[in-house]
């Protein structure tokens, strides 16, 4: 299972579903059959490995695979709208706010958000927009999870010098926040994000022993999103620099994270072990943009939260010691701010993915647009 990070029966199972995509009509004696189309692109997508090493073990040559694995990716982004949805209605978020609550005792978490930089072969072209804050090429990801550490968003559409919040602001899912998609519950970001209603950031200078409560119920429920992509490389090296530097286009490399977040959530539905390699990624927030306000109504859901919190853990403070895990709510329904931040240079050329949001801009887990050039290049230490 280790090269492929699936067991026999869920392989199956998973070229069986793109059958209908991959089998094309063909008049070669020897037409590369589905599973081998399939096993072979997720070989590179689980290690990495050159393309070049993976047809040898094959038995086909490298401008073949070249040529398939990019069929092979597509298939699997159109499976996205299945598996990664974000939480709009309340049914759907009820249970998601029962399993937040148990980590900390934080009330009326719908997700857990953050981003993470998949290094990339320095572009032909906008070569200075891909260069992150870390001095390396990169695409910046949006990654939005649930407590049990499944995508429900995925934005694989922006340069690695593009700031965190505007990612958000530009999202489906930031979008459909920010006109009042969700009233009854709220996003967790790291201090990279700006406050608003339905997203509560940490406090930067906590005052008193409430404040440096919520700061830590707020860390200890966030971090499921650092682990998640923690996770979410270990299983596709291909996205971890220790598999490499991927060395495709960007509209590729886009195409290869959202398949591989579908591939996660499959794993994540059939109880697939985790990896050895898995490690919690440790992300140092973005500096928060440098004109960001936060509004008068968020500032006072944060007070509300703090506070409900206290009032939870009353009843537990009688001996002098406080309980992490009550999974009470308090919130109130305050208008959202539709206020938009950040400014970065933003990379859409047409075959950039945005999914699990619900609207356009591919948020229903579409493509918006596709093609890219051909090339090939493969992942390699």
């Amino acid at each position: 299972m280790s090269r492929f990070r699936f067991p026999r029966a869920i392989l199956l199972e998973l070229c069986s579903e793109l059958r209908p995509v991959l089998e094309r009509p063909s008049r070669r004696n020897h037409a590369l059959c589905v599973p081998v189309q399939v096993l072979t692109t997720l070989g590179h997508l689980a290690t990495g490995t050159f393309q070049r090493e993976l047809a040898d073990r094959s038995g086909m040559s490298q401008s073949s695979l070249s040529r398939v694995m990019p069929y092979v990716w597509d298939a699997i982004v159109g499976m996205a709208p299945r598996y990664i949805r974000f939480p709009y209605t309340q049914a759907e978020q009820a249970n998601i706010k029962m399993q937040f609550a148990t980590i900390a005792g934080f009330p009326n978490v719908i997700g857990a958000i953050d981003c993470t930089h998949v290094a990339i072969k320095a572009p032909s072209e906008n070569e200075f927009a891909f260069v992150n804050r870390k001095h390396f090429h990169s695409l910046n990801v949006q990654i939005i999870c649930d407590a049990h550490m499944s995508l429900t968003n995925v934005v694989a559409r922006w340069p690695g010098s593009t700031h965190d919040s505007y990612i958000l602001f530009n999202s489906s899912v930031g979008n459909r926040l920010q006109t009042g998609a969700v009233r009854d519950g709220w996003l967790l970001g790291d201090s990279g994000y700006p406050l608003r209603t339905w997203l509560l950031t940490p406090l930067t200078r906590p005052q008193t022993e409430q404040e440096r409560r919520y700061n830590e119920k707020h860390c200890r429920t966030r971090s499921v999103v650092e682990r998640t992509i923690g996770l979410l490389k270990g299983r596709w090296r291909c996205l971890d620099t220790s598999g490499g530097t991927v060395l495709y286009s960007p509209t590729k490399v886009c195409r290869i994270v959202v398949a591989c977040a579908v591939l996660h959530n499959i794993a994540q539905k059939n109880g697939i072990p985790v990896p050895s390699n898995a490690h919690t990624e440790d992300n140092e927030p973005d500096p928060g943009p440098p004109n960001a306000v936060h509004n008068a109504m968020a500032i006072q859901r944060r007070i509300n939260v703090i506070n409900g919190i206290t009032r939870l853990e009353l009843p537990a403070l009688g001996g002098g010691t406080k309980d992490d895990d009550d999974d009470d709510d308090d919130d109130d329904d305050d208008a959202l701010d539709c206020a938009q931040d950040g400014v970065a240079w933003a990379f859409d050329d047409g075959g950039t993915l945005d999914v699990g949001g619900g609207t356009q801009d591919a948020g229903g887990g579409t493509q918006d647009g596709g093609g890219g050039t051909q090339d090939g290049g493969g992942c390699g230490t």
